[in-house]
């Protein structure tokens, strides 16, 4: 079995990268960039070359990175990427594996890509899942890196682009996808509203963010965001206060749906994502069970499963 892995989260606007210990999931080294799969799809498209030279175009990438992590490192030492990479803007396209997906038994889709002059290293891609009407990659695997419950849960992966995923006795459901991070940037900088709003951190105004989130279980969306307008027409909420009414509208709107029959809510997350959604649910759904998992630790762990899995 391998001692040692890179694991690397090659997402739409993000780019990590760590060197880690198999067996106990110890980080050695790491690093991270802003050039996510989005960026170098744009640069691959500008290059003008064939379609035969994309995995060495984007390997060449991947080399660079690995080399800034300044270790002395193995050729053979497996690369393990999750996340865009295996998208249609990704290094190498792969399907889907579909809904409902068992995750005690680990059988996402992978291919390998042999190491070659542009990368060094064999690189392993995992893929995503999907449902006959959704998407996701990256989150599956974290999804493997927790502790899945053999009751029934809900697993909400907050972002741009947040997920939820619903298991039943380690058997993933279904989950379907809120654009609620790219509303909210939408309707922040680029609507009318975005007159009434004004971006800041001051947590002072978690009153108003619990307000927003009650204005969501109780109003309509389309007619509760004009809101943000009149809070400040009216003088009830100042254009600070209206940024924490908006995120706590948006993100309320987006937790009501959640069955309240569900025995367990995981949060899989940074500590700082994970603030927002925690007091959501409180209001919402409070008493009900709650469980927060740091995001970076699950991927971690699940690729050194995945390692464990595909290496022996």
């Amino acid at each position: 079995m391998l001692q040692q892995i890179l694991s690397c989260d090659w997402g739409t606007t993000s780019f990590r990268l760590w060197l880690l210990n198999v067996h106990d999931q110890t980080v050695l080294a790491e690093t991270t960039s802003g050039k996510g799969i989005a960026a170098v799809y744009n640069e691959w498209l500008q290059s003008g070359l064939p379609a035969s030279e994309r995995i060495n175009f984007y390997s060449a990438i991947l080399q660079t990175h690995i080399e800034s992590l300044h270790v002395k490192l193995p050729d053979d030492l497996p690369v393990i990427i999750s996340g865009m990479a295996s998208s249609t803007i990704g290094i190498h396209e792969l399907p889907y594996a579909a809904i409902p997906f068992d995750l005690a038994k680990d059988k996402l889709i992978t291919d390998k890509i042999i190491a070659g002059e542009k990368c060094k290293h064999d690189i392993l891609l995992v893929s995503g899942l999907k449902t006959s009407m959704d998407v996701l990659r990256g989150e599956e695997t974290m999804l493997l890196g927790c502790d899945v419950m053999n009751d029934d849960s809900i697993f909400i992966f907050p972002g741009t682009h947040s997920k939820h995923v619903i298991v039943q006795d380690c058997i993933a459901k279904d989950f379907k996808t809120y654009i609620t991070g790219e509303l909210f940037d939408l309707l922040s900088n680029k609507s009318i509203l975005s007159k009434s709003v004004t971006s800041n951190s001051d947590e002072k105004y978690q009153h108003v963010f619990k307000a927003g989130v009650k204005e969501a279980a109780e109003n309509n969306l389309l007619n509760a965001a004009f809101h943000i307008r009149t809070n400040e027409l009216f003088k009830k909420y100042t254009a600070a206060e209206n940024y924490h009414f908006l995120s706590g509208l948006l993100i309320g709107y987006e937790l009501k749906e959640i069955n309240v029959l569900l025995k367990t809510i995981v949060m899989v997350c940074s500590e700082q994502l994970s603030g927002k959604y925690l007091v959501a649910l409180e209001v919402l759904l409070p008493g009900k069970r709650l469980i927060h998992i740091n995001a970076d630790e699950a991927l971690i762990k699940a690729h050194c499963k995945i390692a464990a899995a595909h290496y022996p």
